[in-house]
């Protein structure tokens, strides 16, 4: 068979317009990618900037305080203040022996530290050491309060971060320094760069002045009261098992109404850390379905354009069979414009995915601390390639058996 100048043009212009429907097609692919990539990135780093705001907290602790009674007990009206105090910590150390940790805590109005010419508005919260084994400090510079401190009533203090950029806004290690809060002088021995927001207690997240609760005992006139308690449990202990009898201990105690939840109140994290995962095993569930629905479609445009394709190479087909080519030799050959087609659009999609994340964690640093990673890690991204490879391949299956069942004379009768 003789094929003539025009006969080549046509062949020419054919493979022209296949490149730019494989582009568009690879386009598909490409953002389906991308999609996947980003979206699997982007909500590992948005995990991270929400665990910020529940850092250092146990994940199986609680807080007791009280509040105004809303039942009436004993002979005692609804709506009657009461107060904790110390004895409390040993009533719940014993009547639950399930606990590791029992701490007392004080909180203050609030109040304004000075240094130099500098000035912040602050909450002054009095703890004792093992307070940091329920909200884990972040320390950046020196140390937390110590049982050294507590003995020999030090009027010493560690500073929330926010306080220290008021006070300090040169940067530099503060630890030795005095500051004044109100009318009394304290050392800082430490800086605590944790700013947990979702759970905060005593003001502001970064605003807060730890102090020996001994001596804020004293320095506040604070008496025997406690302002609150926090506990965890022991290895294995469901804290949510816990408060009922944690409620009851200290309600009785006072005359209150052990089923009295608001008078009484117990905050457990616990039921909280299960909200968030759960919250994040949606939005997992979401960004795979997203993200695999978007690749699936753009590898469905892969297969539709490749079928497009040999439809109209049917008669390139029709004299490659005639010659000797195998239907093997022909199912190769779409399968692998197919492959290669979605692994390359493929790869762009995560190469481009990475750039943006990490433009993304680049902006997301401070103090040269990266708050948040918006990355995938090395193993998801070869998934992503597996599945877009797998996809050419499923793609490609189509179009290659259609190619595959043209026959030569067919293919003249067509010419």
């Amino acid at each position: 068979m003789r094929i003539d100048l025009d006969s080549y043009r046509e062949i020419l212009d054919t493979l022209t317009r296949n490149k730019s429907r494989s582009f568009l097609t690879g386009f598909g692919v490409f953002w389906g990618v991308f999609m996947l990539v980003a979206l699997i990135g982007g909500g590992q780093g948005l995990k991270e900037m929400l665990n910020q705001n529940f850092a250092g907290f146990a994940t199986n602790s609680a807080m007791v305080w009280s509040q105004p009674t809303s039942k009436a007990y004993k002979g005692f009206r609804k709506g009657r203040y009461w107060t904790m105090e110390y004895k409390d910590v040993e009533r719940i150390k014993s009547s639950v022996p399930e606990l590791d940790v029992v701490t007392p805590l004080l909180f203050s109005n609030g109040g304004t530290a000075y240094f130099g010419d500098k000035k912040a508005s602050v909450g002054v919260n009095g703890a004792m050491p093992d307070y940091q084994l329920v909200n884990s400090p972040k320390i950046f510079y020196g140390r937390y309060i110590n049982e050294a401190d507590l003995r020999e009533h030090r009027k010493v203090c560690v500073i929330g971060k926010k306080t220290y950029k008021d006070l300090f806004p040169g940067g530099g290690d503060p630890c030795g320094k005095c500051i004044r809060i109100d009318s009394i002088f304290f050392q800082i021995v430490g800086v605590d760069y944790n700013v947990s927001e979702a759970i905060n207690f005593g003001g502001e997240a970064g605003t807060s002045v730890i102090l020996p609760i001994t001596l804020m005992q004293q320095a506040y006139n604070r008496g025997n009261q406690v302002d609150m308690i926090a506990v965890t449990g022991r290895k294995g202990v469901v804290m949510s098992s816990l408060t009922s009898r944690i409620r009851e201990t200290v309600a009785r105690a006072h005359y209150v109404d052990p089923t009295d939840e608001q008078g009484t109140m117990v905050f457990n994290t616990e039921v909280l850390f299960q909200l968030l995962d759960n919250l994040f095993r949606g939005v997992n569930f979401l960004i795979w379905l997203v993200g695999l629905g978007t690749l699936l479609a753009g590898a469905i445009g892969v297969s539709n354009i490749m079928m497009v394709t040999v439809r109209e190479r049917t008669t390139e087909i029709g004299i490659r069979r005639a010659i000797g080519a195998t239907p093997r030799i022909v199912l190769s050959q779409i399968i692998s414009e197919s492959i290669v087609l979605t692994l390359v659009a493929g790869m762009s999609g995560i190469l481009f995915a990475v750039a943006i994340l990490q433009m993304l964690e680049m902006g997301n640093t401070e103090d040269g601390i990266v708050m948040a990673h918006f990355q995938v890690n090395f193993w998801t991204a070869i998934f992503a390639a597996l599945v877009v490879s797998i996809m050419g391949v499923l793609a490609g299956l189509a179009p290659a058996t259609r190619a595959m069942s043209i026959k030569p004379v067919d293919a003249m009768r067509d010419e």
